[in-house]
């Protein structure tokens, strides 16, 4: 009984030994192809890209000409816990913003400290700049105070420029661009004298 036991007990002890080196083997093998493995895994497919575009925004003139002033006014609830926009409003966190369109980029507004960013923007605020304002503040002037994240809608954009505009500005909004002209297909009766030519030409002498 005590040989059996000592020869499981072997068994099992040999077992556990080899268990171990095995797991020591595999370990360092693994851990060297770790260190080794590339920073970028597979292998890059031309013409295909990882990032996934999003749809194509209409142009900002377009959403403007169909754009609802009263969706711009709740839109712009987002904006009135920094910004006055009555006449003769008093600049708050942000300034006033009351006939915005047309005035200087960083300019006056009642003496508000403009970050340098801004002030040293130029330009006025026009649709296409405001557009840009709105959807990405840090990206149109670097440094700028505001922390508004931006409106990645542009249909919310374009609503809030419309009110925006209605108070004090009132600025006529760009016309939209001219919807590119389909080809014109060939008149049916161009296609018979070259018909003819071709069966002329085809003809023996």
């Amino acid at each position: 009984m005590s040989d059996r036991f000592n020869t499981i007990a072997g068994w099992v002890l040999g077992s556990a030994v080899v268990g171990l080196g095995l797991a020591s083997l595999s370990g360092h093998y693994f851990h060297a192809d770790k260190e080794n493995r590339p920073e970028v895994m597979g292998h890059p497919i031309a013409g295909v890209s990882d990032v996934k575009a999003g749809p194509a925004e209409a142009p900002i003139e377009e959403l403007l000409a169909k754009a609802d002033a009263t969706k711009g006014a709740q839109v712009f609830q987002k904006c009135a816990s920094c910004h006055t926009i009555t006449q003769g409003g008093a600049n708050g966190i942000g300034p006033n913003i009351y006939a915005i369109f047309g005035d200087e980029i960083g300019k006056g507004r009642g003496g508000f400290a403009f970050s340098a960013g801004l002030a040293g923007k130029g330009g006025k605020w026009d649709f296409a700049n405001m557009n840009e304002w709105l959807k990405n503040p840090r990206a149109f002037a670097e440094g700028t105070k505001m922390t508004f994240a931006g409106l990645e809608s542009a249909e919310d954009r374009a609503a809030l420029m419309v009110y925006l505009n209605a108070q004090g500005s009132n600025l006529p909004l760009p016309a939209a661009p001219a919807a590119a002209a389909p080809a014109a297909a060939a008149p049916a009766g161009d296609a018979a004298p070259a018909e003819a030519a071709s069966g002329e030409a085809k003809a023996p002498a």
